[in-house]
């Protein structure tokens, strides 16, 4: 016999409450929706379940039995919906972030900082990811919202993940200070350093593959010294004279013995991305905190970034 919970919760009420009006109050229906419940309840469990009388409504031995399962069924009721609710108050106030070094440096202070002061209770935390691992990360629950960087053509979001463009951060030579085209001015194009030493991202990046492609239509191969995963050891060297580096402006840094031109060559540049959950209903700071993002991301692009 495959008895419904609502049927035992019901029971359940009508024991504790002594009448039928107030279960049927309790539970938000009217009398008469009860009535009928208990009818069809008796006629599924082929027994008289509640007595009725002037002063009231009593249970039969079999009403009783079913009611002590009820009781169980209205408690365990009564606490999901005190933990749905605890679970969706975290949720609205919960914001788990992930971004990699440069976007960290750059984008998320001033977007933190105001988050904070609009949502003083807000539950914020922060990790360096690199960009591979952002939509990943976010796909699988760890992250609400990831900052990512893409060479070339955007990355393909998993399913259920979201992305929305925030910038383009374009490529930059980084130069020693005493290098004759150091006191230049203008934009440089990447033919006139055909004969330097340089220093690169590790080959099989994305950043990677991009910087040889444009050296390849400026025709030349270039002279790779030192190969990095990280502008800023990029920077580091380039400041020991050993040769000079294609940084993204987002990550430059004051590195001392360093200066900076910006580049001729159009499409030389990464773009990047928040992803996110494609349903943030739960996670509302999700959507607050991209809204920061992109008034972040304008006034750098606005004004040239970066500020040191």
């Amino acid at each position: 016999m495959l008895l419904d919970p609502g049927q035992l919760r019901l029971l359940a009420l009508i024991d504790r409450h002594g009448s039928l009006a107030s279960a049927a109050a309790a539970l938000g229906v009217t009398a008469a929706a009860v009535t009928q419940q208990v009818a069809r309840a008796e006629r599924t469990c082929g027994a008289p379940l509640v007595r009725r009388g002037p002063r009231g409504a009593s249970l039969t031995a079999a009403g009783a039995l079913l009611a002590a399962h009820g009781r169980v069924i209205d408690e365990q009721t009564r606490q999901a919906g005190a933990g749905l609710s605890a679970l969706l108050g975290e949720l609205s106030l919960r914001l788990r972030i992930g971004a990699f070094q440069a976007a960290a440096l750059r984008l998320l202070p001033p977007a933190l900082t105001a988050l904070r002061h609009r949502h003083t209770d807000a539950d914020l935390s922060v990790v360096d990811i690199t960009s591979d691992q952002g939509m990943p990360a976010v796909a699988a629950g760890d992250l609400d919202l990831a900052v990512i960087a893409a060479w070339d053509r955007p990355p393909a979001p998993p399913e259920h993940v979201r992305l929305h463009p925030l910038l383009t951060d374009p490529m930059v030579v980084v130069l020693p200070d005493d290098h004759p085209l150091a006191a230049g001015t203008g934009p440089l194009r990447l033919a006139e350093l055909r004969d330097a030493a340089w220093v690169t991202i590790i080959a099989g990046h994305a950043a990677r593959a991009q910087f040889d492609r444009a050296t390849g239509a400026a025709g030349f191969t270039p002279r790779i010294r030192f190969q990095t995963a990280s502008y800023d050891v990029a920077q580091a060297l380039v400041g020991t004279g050993v040769g000079v580096a294609l940084v993204s402006r987002l990550a430059l840094g004051a590195t001392p013995g360093t200066v900076h031109r910006e580049l001729a060559q159009h499409g030389l540049h990464r773009r990047l991305y928040a992803a996110t959950p494609a349903d943030t209903t739960l996670t509302p700071l999700v959507d607050a905190f991209l809204r920061l993002l992109h008034d972040v991301a304008g006034e750098l692009s606005s004004s040239g970034h970066p500020t040191y």
